[in-house]
């Protein structure tokens, strides 16, 4: 095999799929990119068995051939290089592959691409297109609140739930959830609930742009998930479980509703976590007559106290949260006000967009 392409032609499509490769592998074929010239398109796949991304590129010269070569070294090389530098990548009889650009010259450990794993083409139930933006919306304002390593496996991914022209986004670790949804043109997609993996969900977010509207081709069965987008593909297992009834936890009974200012929370808040404990990030937001009053303190004996006005007609009430997750979810939200909901110290609260319902935070209290 013989290729020849420039270097920043070569670069994207290698940093795409090197996100799923696995810098320590159990098989050492999974560290390497799958490479394959055929009548002039170039295809690259990485892949860690559980997640495959597929990338090509056309008008590529060279002689047809295919290999396996380390993909963190030849992204390495390549970014090493200048952006008009001229590639040539040649396979070699003794399991080598030369890369050259100019005067610099590599000599790389190949594999046999007959030995690469790939997942295996499926047969799929349910296809349908969505644009980027809402594809990319749909992870962005939830995937922070997935889990991660929790013992309960279908915590670390984000549940996916389709249903005739509405799509339902929810990720959870069990002290925090966050729920959105988009709606889309009908589809043949009878009610059906998909969890997909953290890894794969980071990963498909990367590729997404968040104001295109074109559209991104969904293919779904009991185990896999594909995602298309022009000559971009990525496969992934989906996570066997059953999620838990999210409805169940969002609590309807909230008596106390106000309007504060989004922007003007987020610096009120931000400015207590300084002192916040750094293993706990407690901080208690206490409502009273028109005003709210976030404090913090930590083991060291430092406090922070703030205030802003706010419009509240009930009761006082003060309650503990964990301000990471507070700050992570306002930052989600994109609306310049938001209603947020209580009840009493020990219950859940709520917030989403002023006037709009259909992206909801709900953040469990602490006790501080």
């Amino acid at each position: 095999m013989n290729i020849n392409i420039q270097k920043e032609i070569l670069e994207k499509p290698l940093s795409q799929v090197i996100g799923v490769v696995e810098k320590r592998q159990t098989l050492p074929i999974l560290g390497n990119v799958y490479l394959e010239l055929k009548q002039g398109t170039l295809t690259l796949v990485g892949s860690d068995l559980e997640t495959e991304i597929t990338t090509k590129v056309d008008n590529v010269s060279g002689q047809d051939g295919k290999t396996t070569v380390s993909a963190r070294k030849l992204f390495d090389i390549c970014r090493s290089l200048k952006n008009e530098a001229l590639l040539t990548l040649s396979t070699e009889s003794d399991n080598k592959m030369v890369v050259s650009a100019g005067k610099s010259r590599f000599t790389l450990q190949t594999l046999s691409a007959d030995d690469y794993p790939r997942l295996e083409e499926t047969q799929w139930k349910h296809e349908f297109s969505i644009q980027q933006k809402q594809l990319n919306s749909l992870l962005t304002k939830t995937s922070f609140s997935m889990a991660q390593q929790d013992v309960r496996y279908f915590l670390n991914g984000l549940l996916l739930e389709f249903h005739n022209n509405r799509i339902v986004s929810v990720a959870t670790d069990g002290h925090r959830l966050a729920k959105t949804q988009v709606s889309v043109d009908p589809t043949s997609v009878e009610f059906v609930q998909s969890i997909v993996p953290r890894k794969a969900v980071l990963e498909i977010g990367k590729f997404l742009d968040g104001a295109s509207e074109d559209p991104v081709e969904v293919k779904l069965n009991a185990s896999h998930i594909s995602i298309r987008s022009g000559y971009f593909m990525f496969i992934s297992k989906l996570i066997d479980g059953r999620f838990p009834d999210y409805e169940k936890v969002i609590p309807a009974n909230l008596d106390k509703h106000i309007i504060i200012n989004r922007e003007n929370l987020i610096e009120i808040l931000s400015r207590a976590a300084i002192l916040s404990n750094e293993k706990f990030r407690g901080v208690s937001l206490a409502l009273e007559a028109d005003l709210l009053k976030v404090r913090s303190h930590n083991p060291d004996q430092e406090h922070a106290k703030d205030e802003m006005e706010v419009d509240y007609p009930h009761p006082p009430i003060e309650i503990g949260f964990n301000v990471t997750y507070l700050l992570e979810a306002l930052r989600a939200c994109d609306s310049d006000n938001i209603d947020l909901g209580l009840l009493d110290p020990n219950t859940s609260c709520t917030f989403h967009a002023e006037g709009s319902s259909d992206t909801l935070y709900l953040i469990m209290p602490m006790r501080l």
